[in-house]
């Protein structure tokens, strides 16, 4: 499922119209990206929750070349689904 496919689901399932569950998704979507971005975690309980961890730096190998390379740290998002999403999907 893309975006419009998603956006044409909401609609059709909250009776708004195309226009208004793109704003209503691109408003959700804002709202978890701000806070990621300063540090919170979101949840919704019984869907999941995102949050941002830390990957430290490690060192790495070149698979074609087999030289050590430096991997440097950053943060990733990490989702961990619901208790009701997952066993949906089972």
């Amino acid at each position: 499922m893309n975006k419009a496919e998603l956006v044409e689901a909401i609609a059709a399932k909250s009776g708004l119209d195309k226009k208004q569950s793109g704003e209503a998704l691109a408003a959700m979507l804002e709202a978890v990206e701000e806070a990621l971005v300063g540090g919170d975690r979101v949840q919704l309980v019984g869907f999941g929750t995102w949050s941002v961890n830390e990957r430290p730096a490690r060192m790495g190998r070149n698979p074609s070349s087999g030289e050590s390379i430096h991997i440097a740290a950053k943060k990733v998002i990490r989702f961990k689904p619901g208790a009701s999403l997952a066993n949906a999907v089972n």
